[in-house]
């Protein structure tokens, strides 16, 4: 029987012993066995830190994002083979798309975060902070990323996509990764961990795996580590409290099974789409990945005069759900991981039927086309119905992992809100409604004890990802029961995976380090114009002093007359009285036009062209006669990639435009982009 290798250091070592045999969830073959015994995981993360985290911390944010789209590409080249082996641990093929390239889409996802970060081994984190009176001393905000390793325990109801989906995040930050998979399903992460492994994609000791038992993983965390879990909340409250964790006060991201509830508007009456819509999605939620999802819908909440037309409605379509081999033709839903999950979900369900009945299937029988339902882990559907949600606890405390679900009712929108906050915090909730008001009441008073909130109605359904499926730029995470933590979420995920340092000094200092001019720095006036030159040929704080200009009541007409824009203020100096206003004032985007002219150098050069303002405000009133210059600074520098190889070789330029008037004081202010061509036009 084969045995599962772990990824230690740049290397592919088999545990010593007979290991953990795994087993094909559907035809309950031995397909292979785990062991970590005799495995240095000491040494892993050694490795990690010299090694895998010294590379990535040299790459800059658009280098790792570059890293993580190549990364993803290739792994969508081959994901056939995946799918192949996703079929033993009792996945259909809907099933493993989402694991497969749910976790593929996650690295497409965050590798485009690149472009809202700089092309520098850190970022600046928030805005320039005076602290002093003449402006000589100042504070910011960089943030770098640690120096240790980001340790991922993984639940075993996605193998692929668990992996991917934190992994993009930590690499991103610049932090290498040490993923222990659940062992059950850990031979589908290995088959895709070795394929990640040959590609040469990663620096070494990025990634390192460990299959098996997790033995002494947390033993070795300190400082400068981050340790995510995702699983039950028993075993991860277990290790949240690790000793080594706490000495060492280890960020601890916990991502729990969660009692999710869904619910019926009290609009969505039978015969609407909306209703239509909430039986599929119960019928899917429990029924894909054979309800083995951390954010599955395990409570029902509907209103009272419709719970038996709901319940018809849901068990006729449950009952036509095929049960069976994932492989054969019109199968439906696959099995759980294993036998002993199943034990698990029929004691769970014994447990629930403290407070509620069986109004659909089985736990114990069940029928499967193209396997044997007593060797394979297979299990029905199961509808439960509570009849007093008032009083009922156990569905609020039980989670039965599986394809498991309690419907219950209620009476008005504040009732539902409190049954769903009964579950103690959960990963994601859903209401599905037409009723602005109704889904307004739900999500402003539910939304404390929920990570995300669906709203799902017949506008948004058809490209709507459905109340299961957390998405890798929005949090996923919850309160309570759920782990307290989040996961992924865009930038707020990369930031977790890095240390937010506060810096104090003068603003010239301040704008060396940062690489970005900060106010009140020194500014150097460039010679020649900063438009004659070529991106590489910048520095941040290379100024244009300009000629200026003395407004007039004709520019204000004149402006009027060709923008269209005769608001009072500019045009009737009778309407002024009770306004901040003691004249006629300039159009702020007269300024801010005049301004252009002012600073543009209108001979063809580097500058490829203006492509838009990123922030504006207008800070003083300009009358006629007040006279305004303007100081253009370069404020940032970001290097593009190429798209193609002929593409010309270009960077992206922040310029602060600061207009001032006649006696100093700024009037505008704003910060333009502009593409500017490089020296350097040699292929990447």
């Amino acid at each position: 029987m084969k045995k599962l290798g772990n990824l230690v250091e740049d290397s592919w070592v088999e545990g010593n012993g007979a290991g953990t045999p795994l087993f094909n969830a559907i035809t309950g073959e031995a397909i292979a066995s785990a062991s970590t015994n005799g495995v240095d995981i000491g040494s892993m993360y050694e490795y990690a830190r010299s090694t895998g985290g010294y590379a990535l911390r040299r790459m800059t944010f658009q280098e790792r994002g570059r890293m993580l789209k190549k990364l993803a590409l290739h792994l969508h080249s081959c994901k056939d083979k995946f799918y192949k082996v996703s079929y033993a641990t009792g996945a259909t093929r809907i099933d493993s798309w989402i694991d497969i390239e749910g976790g593929i889409g996650n690295l497409f996802a965050n590798a485009s975060l690149r472009r809202k970060l700089p092309d520098s081994t850190f970022a600046v984190d928030g805005d320039f902070i005076p602290l002093s009176k003449e402006g000589s001393f100042g504070g910011h905000h960089i943030i770098v990323p640690k120096e240790g390793v980001a340790v991922h325990i993984n639940a075993y109801n996605f193998p692929i996509w668990g992996m991917l989906e934190k992994i993009a995040v930590n690499l991103l930050a610049g932090v290498p990764a040490i993923v222990k998979p659940a062992t059950v399903t850990s031979f589908l992460t290995e088959y895709m961990v070795r394929e990640i492994h040959s590609s040469g994609i990663l620096p070494k000791g990025s990634l390192q795996l460990v299959c098996g038992s997790a033995r002494d993983i947390l033993d070795f965390v300190d400082e400068r580590d981050v340790v995510t879990f995702t699983g039950s909340a028993t075993t991860g409250r277990k290790l949240k409290v690790h000793p080594q964790i706490v000495e060492n006060s280890v960020p601890f991201n916990l991502e729990a099974d969660s009692l999710n509830a869904a619910i019926l508007g009290p609009d969505a009456v039978p015969g609407t789409p909306e209703f239509d819509l909430f039986v599929k999605e119960i019928r899917n939620e429990m029924t894909v990945k054979c309800g083995q999802k951390c954010t599955a819908v395990r409570r029902i909440m509907v209103p009272e005069k419709h719970i038996d037309a709901f319940q018809d409605a849901l068990t006729t379509q449950l009952s036509k759900t095929v049960i069976g081999d994932p492989s054969v033709e019109g199968v439906r839903m696959g099995s759980l991981v294993g036998q002993t999950q199943r034990d698990d979900v029929r004691s769970q369900i014994a447990i629930l039927e403290e407070d509620a009945e069986i109004v659909f299937g089985s736990p114990n029988e069940v029928e499967v086309k193209g396997a044997d339902s007593n060797i394979g882990a297979f299990m029905s559907p199961v509808l439960l119905r509570v009849n007093n949600s008032s009083d009922a606890s156990k569905v609020h405390e039980v989670e039965a992992f599986g394809p498991v679900s309690t419907l219950m009712s209620y009476n008005e929108v504040s009732e539902a809100v409190a049954l769903s906050k009964k579950g103690r915090g959960s990963l994601c909730c859903s209401i599905t409604t037409h009723d602005k008001d109704v889904a307004t009441e739900f999500v402003r008073n539910a939304a404390c004890m929920h990570g995300r909130i669906l709203v799902l109605n017949r506008e948004c359904a058809r490209e709507s990802t459905g109340h299961g499926s957390p998405l890798p730029l929005l949090v996923h995470g919850g309160p309570g029961r759920a782990g307290g933590g989040e996961e992924m979420g865009g930038l707020r995920g990369v930031r977790h995976y890095m240390q937010r340092t506060a810096i104090q000094g003068h603003p010239s200092m301040l704008t060396a380090i940062t690489s970005q001019y900060q106010p009140g720095s020194i500014q150097v006036e460039s010679e020649p114009h900063v438009f004659r030159k070529h991106f590489e040929e910048l520095n941040v704080g290379d100024t244009v002093t300009t000629a200026k200009h003395t407004v007039t009541e004709a520019d204000i007409s004149n402006f009027a007359n060709v923008s269209g824009d005769n608001f009072y203020a500019h045009v009737d100096a009778t309407s002024l009285e009770g306004t901040i206003f003691e004249q006629r004032v300039a159009h702020g985007y007269f300024i801010l036009s005049k301004a252009a002219g002012l600073f543009v150098d209108p001979k063809k050069g580097p500058v490829l062209l203006n492509y838009g303002i990123e922030e504006c405000r207008f800070t003083k009133p300009v009358y006629p006669g007040s006279t305004i210059g303007v100081r253009l600074t370069v404020k940032e520098k970001i290097s593009q990639e190429r798209r193609e190889p002929e593409d010309v070789a270009k960077g992206i330029v922040k310029f602060q435009v600061d207009v001032y008037d006649e006696t100093g004081e700024t009037v505008a202010i704003a910060t333009i982009l502009t593409m500017v061509k490089m020296l350097d036009q040699s292929p990447d």
